[in-house]
């Protein structure tokens, strides 16, 4: 078993950030044990009485608890270290870029832990109070992609680093092996394109106006019809024609489901309307999942989120387990600690909605921790991967959008990690997605590929 000696401050954030690396991630067992006040590093110690010491230039430097959530201490001048057992240079959030290598001693400078929960908190988000239109903490104000490095999961290139170095001294515990995974999930904002005649008439003017096409507002009138008459389904219809697809694939789809809302942004059906509960329990006969999509104020309302939840719940018959925020919209502990409470087990809300990038430095779930409570919460975040609409609109162009799709799918491959996509079931008829709609087969085509090498 290894052991682990950790310095006396912080203690909460310290174990919370060891559990997660050795529980969660290498799943291999450990103890841990607490040093003496004056000591500023943290020893890995294996059977065999070598061993690895993590230089502590963070926790230290601040003995009162919480004291370290200033934004000042985000780190703002941030080295590379290279090394043989690395692929690329690693960016080195706190501490020197080196290590000393010794027969029975490996002394890494490098605070490995400080920048493992710096990037799975979250914390820089809290500090930083620079935000978007939306009040979402922006990609552009983020340490990663200041220092560019929001492409790469420098967490898991962390933890594969600090394993090889654990071979390296002789470590003789077993790391459980990890599948690479597909999380496909769907978030629900409408459910029909022409919930009424209004809409058709918006959608006309659209097309005139916005698109400069008038013979597709033609179009829209003529599809308006078709569907009164039943002789065509609504195109944003598509619940039946994804199943299709992930049963083929012998995958599942997560829908995610509106339930209320207070702004302009909510409400684009109700709930109750029998024909959402039609398409709900045909999701759930067909095997596939219902989750939670809480409304646009929902994010930092406890007693919305709650009213919202409740509701869903009352429509699906059964408690939700899962779900994300609508545009993405997140507060650092308050969301989190909004989903804990109603005793949901999991979220994807870690994604920015204006850039694709590993917005928490990592492909795997794992277990959240409130920087204010200093709890280690059960709620489980699945960081979003890829988006469409970010996609979309950061590159539009369809043989550029499929390169960077492998590029994260091989990425997160490497590590064995989870590949989490949303796809909206608006995008696949939507005028300005549908181009891109085939780029969602293919993209699970592409990870059962990669699955069987």
């Amino acid at each position: 078993m290894v052991t682990i000696t950790f310095p006396t401050n912080n203690i909460k954030e310290r174990v919370y950030t060891l559990s997660v690396i050795f529980k969660n991630f290498l799943k291999i067992p450990y103890q841990l044990s607490q040093g003496n006040p004056t000591d500023t590093q943290t020893i890995i110690e294996f059977e065999n009485r070598k061993k690895i010491t993590i230089k502590d230039a963070f926790f230290s430097r601040f003995p009162e608890e919480l004291s370290y959530l200033k934004k000042e201490h985000i780190p703002t001048n941030i080295e590379c270290f290279s090394h043989k057992l690395l692929e690329a240079p690693l960016p080195t959030l706190f501490g020197q870029p080196k290590i000393e290598e010794k027969s029975e001693e490996c002394i890494v400078h490098i605070d490995i832990f400080a920048t493992i929960f710096f990037m799975l908190t979250r914390w820089e988000e809290y500090v930083e109070t620079k935000r978007d239109t939306h009040n979402r903490f922006s990609h552009l104000d983020s340490v990663a992609y200041k220092f560019n490095f929001l492409e790469r999961p420098i967490v898991n290139e962390y933890i594969e680093f600090l394993w090889s170095l654990f071979l390296q001294y002789e470590c003789e515990e077993r790391r459980e092996k990890r599948a690479f995974s597909l999380l496909v999930t769907h978030d629900v904002d409408e459910i029909l394109r022409y919930p009424n005649f209004t809409k058709v008439i918006k959608g006309m003017v659209g097309d005139i106006l916005h698109r400069k096409d008038p013979l597709l507002s033609i179009k829209t009138l003529y599809t308006y019809g078709a569907i009164k008459q039943k002789k065509i389904k609504d195109p944003y219809d598509t619940f039946d024609e994804i199943m299709d697809l992930s049963d083929e694939h012998d995958i599942k789809s997560y829908f995610f489901f509106m339930s209320g809302g207070t702004s302009r942004y909510d409400n684009r059906y109700s709930i109750n309307d029998p024909k959402v509960k039609k398409i709900i329990d045909n999701i759930k006969r067909r095997g596939h999942y219902v989750g939670f999509h809480p409304s646009y104020n929902a994010y930092n309302n406890p007693e919305q989120f709650k009213i919202e939840k409740e509701a869903l719940q009352r429509v699906n018959g059964e408690p939700i387990k899962c779900g994300r925020e609508h545009y993405l919209r997140f507060e650092v502990p308050t969301t989190w600690q909004i989903w804990e409470d109603n005793k949901i087990e999991w979220c994807s809300n870690l994604a920015y909605a204006k850039e694709a990038g590993f917005r928490a430095g990592c492909c795997y779930p794992y277990p959240v921790f409130n920087i204010l409570t200093q709890e280690k919460l059960n709620l489980i975040e699945r960081p979003l991967i890829m988006m469409e609409v970010t996609f979309m609109e950061q590159i539009n162009d369809y043989d550029k959008i499929e390169k960077k799709i492998d590029y994260y799918m091989r990425t997160i491959k490497k590590y064995n990690g989870e590949f989490v996509l949303l796809w909206h079931n608006a995008a696949f008829k939507e005028h300005e997605l549908k181009q891109y709609a085939p780029l969602y087969e293919k993209t699970i085509k592409k990870y059962k590929q990669l699955a069987k090498v």
